[in-house]
């Protein structure tokens, strides 16, 4: 890690995948969802799309320097139908994200309004910016 990165924390905008081998046969294919980061002084902004997920198959975790969102779609086929035209996959959601430790979970608020999953990841109080004074 260079002088730079070490000063200025980041959430890096990486996929990363760490499911077991024996999950991903019980769960079956995963995508990854359209996200959006932002970042201000004080906190990480994290927009996920996740149509079809409730608050009942949505799971968050932070760990191990992953930030990870799975979320399991709610609805199923009726049987007997046939969809002519789908836009998204028949898979749940996975997305990781890599930090540098620099999120503070005891702090990290959650929504899921109408698929759209808003997630606030404060930073530390050590990464903040602070004002100096000058003896």
């Amino acid at each position: 890690m260079n002088l730079l990165h070490s000063l200025i924390p980041s959430l890096n905008r990486v996929n990363v995948h760490r499911r077991q081998p024996e999950s991903t046969a019980d769960r079956g294919p995963v995508v990854q969802p359209a996200y959006q980061v932002r970042e201000t002084a004080d906190a990480f902004g994290l927009t996920v799309h996740l149509p079809g997920v409730t608050k009942d198959g949505l799971e968050l975790t932070v760990g191990d320097g992953v930030f990870t969102v799975r979320g399991t779609r709610g609805w199923k086929q009726p049987e007997g139908w046939t969809a002519l035209y789908r836009e998204s996959a028949e898979a749940d959601y996975e997305l990781g994200l890599t930090h540098d430790n620099t999120i503070d979970a005891d702090k990290i608020r959650a929504e899921l309004k109408d698929g759209v999953l808003r997630v606030s990841l404060p930073k530390t109080e050590a990464v903040k910016p602070r004002k100096i004074a000058v003896a």
